[in-house]
């Protein structure tokens, strides 16, 4: 039997047709997690741990720079942090085992799931529109990997050393249950993941008509609001950390108003000849 086309789809074609896509981008996360699953030791000594050393590479690289500085009382140079992790519930060393590798799992496969989200959408799309959407599953997928970079190497390191020298008494012990770190690690790198997909949203956003170069210039200054609100949420309350992740952000959302310009441009083109 011959496969339908888009126009010959039904509303329930397109939904069975999507439930395949998901089900494939969920298998894609299952083998992922799995394989994230069998090298725990590494993900948990290595990666989920390594922001909570002091010979961690952040920490290195800021010590060098405050002692370049001048800057000799600075909590990046220390020897160890003032803290110990600790597990205090019965399953908690499993939960903790399943959960990271299924969220790892979602990290290693974004971009099948993306590709398998791509595939649902694409054929719905114009000849002309799929030619000028191309290298999206790339950009896209670099896009969130170094965003999950950025959220691993700068905003859990900076989250990690001012809530773990954070101290409100003498007296008080710092002891961190093994699912708090983990949740630092994972909100950081996912939400700056997320958040770095920004020029891609407001790519298709333009396409679609929802925004223009001129709305995001005309309401930057609230656009600034968000973002430091955005700082505030993903990273501990101090203004350094703050500053730090709204930059890159302020740099993705003026990179988007040019990307806008551009799809707006080549639309007028097309109107004008058409």
């Amino acid at each position: 039997m011959a496969k339908k086309t888009i126009d010959e789809m039904s509303f329930l074609d397109h939904l069975e047709d999507l439930r395949w896509h998901l089900i494939r981008a969920t298998l894609g996360i299952v083998i992922a997690a799995t394989l994230a699953g069998i090298f725990y030791k590494f993900i948990f000594d290595v990666i989920i741990f390594g922001p909570t050393r002091m010979d961690f590479a952040t920490y290195n690289g800021l010590c060098q720079i405050s002692k370049f500085l001048g800057i000799t009382d600075t909590t990046f140079c220390a020897e160890e942090f003032p803290f110990i992790i600790q597990n205090r519930t019965v399953a908690g060393q499993f939960s903790a085992h399943i959960w990271t590798s299924i969220y790892a799992g979602f990290i290693i496969s974004f971009p099948y799931v993306l590709y398998q989200l791509w595939s649902f959408i694409s054929p719905g799309l114009k000849s002309n529109e799929r030619k000028s959407s191309r290298g999206f599953l790339f950009i896209a997928s670099m896009l969130f990997f170094i965003g999950v970079l950025f959220g691993y190497y700068i905003v859990t390191p900076l989250s990690i050393n001012f809530l773990a020298n954070y101290k409100i008494s003498e007296q008080i012990s710092n002891e961190f249950d093994i699912s708090s770190v983990i949740a630092i690690v994972r909100s950081s790198a996912i939400a700056s993941g997320f958040v770095f997909e920004l020029p891609i949203v407001i790519y298709f956003l333009t396409k679609i008509g929802l925004v223009t170069p001129q709305f995001l210039r005309k309401y930057r200054k609230y656009a600034l609001v968000i973002v430091l609100i955005l700082s505030a949420v993903i990273t501990p309350p101090d203004i350094a950390s703050q500053v730090i992740v709204a930059v890159p952000i302020l740099i993705l959302y003026q990179i988007s108003i040019y990307i806008s310009a551009v799809v707006v441009r080549k639309q007028k083109r097309k109107e004008k000849y058409v």
